[in-house]
């Protein structure tokens, strides 16, 4: 790893884990907080789970384990060009969605309306309760005790009542403070992966069209670019050239700009980034452009209705599980009918949450469909 910025992260200025370990031999604390990462049961199940199309629609589509990847990809270019903690951006990047229920945000509304009068459910605070309690992979303690800033950077939002509930790791949102820089950039990079490659899903799967496309500024002028460059470049190979500008313009836009904001900030130290107003953004100048694209996005691509058909379908098949479980709990397996002893709605969304697209279904199917076993 190069020289990093005197405002980076670092085992040095880190607070640590919560539970005291010797340090690795062989590897940085942030690469021991990657590699449990990428071992781990939660990050092995992103495989098949929905980011925008449901696993069995299509072999070639996004899934939450391609999309963190991705988004792991960018995280680094940027941080790397920032100088930046490499390792740490990369672990807030692989973790951020393995707290992210069966079936996407419609998964994740509907487990949130079931567990609206015990606590409520986000993706992003069962991230955090998957990597500090339910892996259970070491005998020492429970989850995969990383490090402070990596648990800071997988909690993007919080609520004043849960942030106390959080402790350490909640103070900030009570203290109007910000989290790294890494962690900040892991958030735009996200956004950065599934914008454009949202495009490229919805492109493949004909729902929506290059036509439609014109009416997005930052779209077609990539695409005007490469038509120029390339006279007569068609299908994939055109859409591919025209999104990986669009990905380019983006990063290259957020290096640019938190530069700029960091030198005018004056900041010097990690202290003085948590103190100091969110750093990383886009320029004003690229802003309207992305507001375009997740309009259109929205409106075309999440709303369409055979998404939505889907997506309703996946909204029944969550509160249905949620409600037999409340009504008995036996049918949980072993483990988490010992978990629903102590809080049965939250153990009922630990195991509805952990659970993959098709397994959602499987589980479905055994408990409602005659005939099944």
């Amino acid at each position: 790893m190069s020289e990093l910025a005197p405002y980076a992260v670092t085992a040095a200025n880190s607070r640590g884990r919560r539970i005291a370990e010797p340090a690795p031999r062989a590897r940085g604390e942030f690469q021991r907080d990657r590699d449990r990462i990428v071992h781990c049961t939660a990050f092995r199940r992103l495989e098949y789970k929905t980011q925008v199309f449901v696993n069995h629609e299509g072999d070639l589509f996004r899934t939450r384990l391609t999309h963190s990847i991705e988004v792991a990809q960018i995280t680094r270019s940027i941080a790397r060009a920032l100088k930046l903690n490499e390792d740490l951006a990369e672990a807030v990047a692989l973790s951020h969605d393995l707290g992210h229920t069966p079936f996407g945000h419609a998964g994740q509304d509907a487990l949130n309306g079931c567990m609206k009068d015990y606590g409520g459910f986000e993706h992003n605070l069962q991230s955090l309760r998957t990597v500090d309690l339910l892996e259970e992979s070491y005998a020492e303690f429970n989850g995969l005790n990383l490090m402070h800033e990596t648990r800071e950077g997988i909690l993007k939002h919080c609520s004043p009542r849960n942030a106390e509930a959080l402790g350490d790791v909640g103070r900030r949102f009570l203290e109007g403070h910000q989290p790294s820089l890494e962690a900040q950039l892991a958030n735009l990079a996200d956004e950065i992966a599934y914008n454009n490659h949202d495009v490229d899903d919805g492109l493949r799967s004909g729902l929506i069209t290059l036509e439609q496309l014109d009416e997005v500024p930052v779209f077609a002028r990539n695409r005007q670019v490469v038509e120029a460059a390339y006279p007569g470049l068609a299908g994939r190979r055109l859409i591919h050239e025209t999104i990986r500008r669009m990905i380019n313009l983006m990063v290259v836009d957020l290096i640019e700009q938190t530069r700029d904001s960091i030198a005018a900030a004056g900041v010097s130290s990690l202290d003085e980034v948590r103190a100091a107003p969110r750093l990383v953004a886009y320029s004003a100048g690229l802003q309207p452009d992305l507001r375009v694209l997740k309009t259109f996005l929205r409106d075309n691509l999440y709303h369409h209705y055979q998404v939505l058909r889907m997506t309703d379908k996946a909204r029944r098949i969550i509160q249905d599980l949620f409600a037999a479980f409340m009504n008995d709990p036996r049918l949980l397996p072993p483990q988490y009918q010992q978990m629903a002893r102590r809080d049965k709605p939250r153990a009922i969304a630990d195991y509805i949450a952990g659970m993959t697209d098709r397994y959602a279904m499987k589980e479905h199917r055994r408990l409602f469909a005659v005939g099944e076993i």
